[in-house]
């Protein structure tokens, strides 16, 4: 059965929350970004636990992990309020390309993503404070020629960012050169296709592994954690030997 036609993998659930790991190439819900994608994460966990959700965060569509909905207005507002004031630590797995430093701090303004058939577009010339961390965990040099030369270099980072702006990890790394792999909009296409044809690796190599928070309610803090998908899994293994 397709990741997106299954039941969705539930991280953690209680009376007041519910956080799972969202398959790569789901929406989180509707959108005017896709508009004609039926399915999104928002609907499908509704159906699947029988009760409404609100959506307190977002993860782009191609970006896999922790998604977290609240399961009352009251809960939503606190979450959104978290999120908003930056009290939420995330933490991210990617696959990028080439040698990256072994940390480093992206301190980069993003302007403001607009639909284009937004009516206010003068919005996208609104520029937003955007930081993103990074710490390389592991490089690796695969005998693959991606044109220039006949090796290609990748690095597998943990990243967190500190503020959220539309697709920031993804934009932050291919203002350092050093894209995100299978990003067919931010991305290197050459190194895509590397991944596609000897890899038979489709996605986005991004995933959200980690929220850490104050729970809304008993104020308690919890780590809620997403695993990786196979096809993530099978990459570390081919690629990093992990």
């Amino acid at each position: 059965m397709d990741a997106l036609e299954s039941l969705l993998e539930i991280c953690y659930q209680d009376d007041y929350i519910v956080a799972i790991n969202k398959p790569s190439g789901m929406l989180c819900h509707r959108s005017s970004i896709d508009p004609n994608e039926q399915v999104n994460a928002m609907h499908t966990l509704r159906d699947q636990i029988g009760k409404y959700v609100y959506p307190v965060h977002r993860l782009d569509k191609p970006t896999s992990g922790v998604l977290l909905f609240a399961l009352n207005n009251e809960i939503a507002r606190k979450l959104t309020e978290t999120f908003t004031e930056r009290e939420v630590e995330k933490n991210y797995l990617a696959i990028a390309r080439g040698f990256t430093l072994d940390n480093d701090k992206i301190d980069y303004p993003l302007k403001k993503m607009v639909d284009k058939k937004d009516k206010h577009k003068a919005k996208a010339n609104v520029t937003q404070d955007a930081i993103t961390s990074y710490t390389c965990i592991k490089k690796a040099e695969i005998p693959i020629s991606s044109g220039k030369f006949n090796t290609s270099r990748y690095s597998l980072v943990s990243v967190q960012p500190h503020t959220g702006r539309q697709r920031q990890i993804r934009r932050h790394f291919k203002h350092i050169f050093h894209p995100i792999v299978g990003d067919t909009a931010h991305g290197d296409g050459k190194h895509n296709q590397i991944f596609r044809e000897h890899f038979n690796c489709y996605r986005l190599l991004l995933h959200a592994q980690s929220l850490t928070l104050n729970h809304p309610v008993s104020n308690a803090k919890m780590v809620i954690e997403a695993g990786l998908d196979d096809t993530f899994k099978r990459i570390l293994n081919e690629v990093f030997r992990e």
